[in-house]
């Protein structure tokens, strides 16, 4: 008697699939080894000694892997207080432009009201002018009005540059909220205000979290604004982290790479784990905007 074998057909079709997802496969591995390899070769590097920089070859692994002396030089050498700065300047900076941008988006996609238009024109307006063109006037009024020397011109410089591309993403996240929301609120008795507060900004969560990243990066990572208001100025004790580790060899008198690939390697450490913690929610921020509901 035969035996009736229904899983033979679906053998070649199951070997098929798999061949026609190798090169996605393949393809997704040569992506991960390129993201992965930078950050590895940093981390070993930040193990090795002088010596084995300067006498060994580059690709070499580090002679003991318990040598974390270059963290403990780098945290001493004062990449504690660069980190310090950066964190006082950064996060008030990035808490004034979550809170305003969102509700400049709200005000300018949801509320209606006269000349709300040229209002938004003006913020694309903000997004086009280079950061460049406006340090050197920005400096002559911080001189003037006595703020040179302290964190505010960075706050402040910080706010006006990353508050325009907020409110333009926040407005275009305010599109796809039920304007039914916001009239039923309104029925019950709600001001805008309280709309705002109750319905808009816990519906724009994921958005926030995803604008808020986003402006982190740009203003953690920044070089060329700090640079001018904390460098050459007899203010160096406010170097932010970026401008800490631009003159981090300096410190030393020779170049010393083991403790400035530790300090870089503590400055990734602080961005990727806040990118890792917050990565769903900024997944579905990305795509909270896409489509009008």
């Amino acid at each position: 008697m035969r035996r009736n074998d229904s899983s033979g057909p679906a053998r070649p079709a199951r070997q098929r699939w798999r061949w026609r997802r190798a090169p996605l496969g393949l393809a997704v591995a040569v992506l991960l080894l390129i993201e992965v390899y930078p950050l590895l070769w940093l981390f070993l590097g930040s193990l090795k000694t002088q010596d084995e920089f300067l006498n060994r070859p580059t690709w070499a692994l580090p002679a003991d892997w318990l040598n974390f002396d270059n963290y403990v030089q780098a945290w001493r050498s004062g990449i504690s207080g660069d980190l310090l700065n950066s964190a006082l300047a950064v996060f008030p900076a990035l808490a004034v432009i979550v809170v305003c941008g969102a509700a400049a988006g709200f005000a300018l996609e949801v509320m209606v009201w006269k000349g709300r238009g040229g209002v938004l024109l003006l913020f694309l307006g903000g997004i086009m002018i280079p950061s460049q063109m406006i340090l050197l006037p920005l400096f002559s009024v911080y001189f003037q009005t006595h703020l040179t020397g302290t964190l505010w011109p960075l706050i402040l410089t910080y706010v006006a540059t990353g508050l325009p591309l907020t409110v333009f993403m926040m407005a275009t996240y305010c599109r796809a909220i039920p304007r039914e929301l916001f009239e039923a609120a309104t029925i019950d008795g709600a001001s805008m205000l309280r709309s705002f507060w109750s319905i808009g900004l816990p519906v724009l969560a994921n958005a926030v979290f995803t604008v808020g990243l986003v402006q982190f990066f740009f203003l953690w990572n920044d070089l060329l604004i700090a640079m001018t208001f904390t460098s050459g100025s007899g203010h160096d004790e406010l170097a932010t982290v970026q401008v800490g580790l631009l003159s981090f060899q300096g410190r030393f008198g020779t170049v010393q790479y083991g403790p400035t690939m530790a300090a870089i390697c503590l400055n990734v450490l602080i961005t990727l784990v806040l990118y890792l913690f917050l990565n769903q929610r900024v997944m579905k921020g990305m795509t909270a905007g896409a489509v009008k509901g």
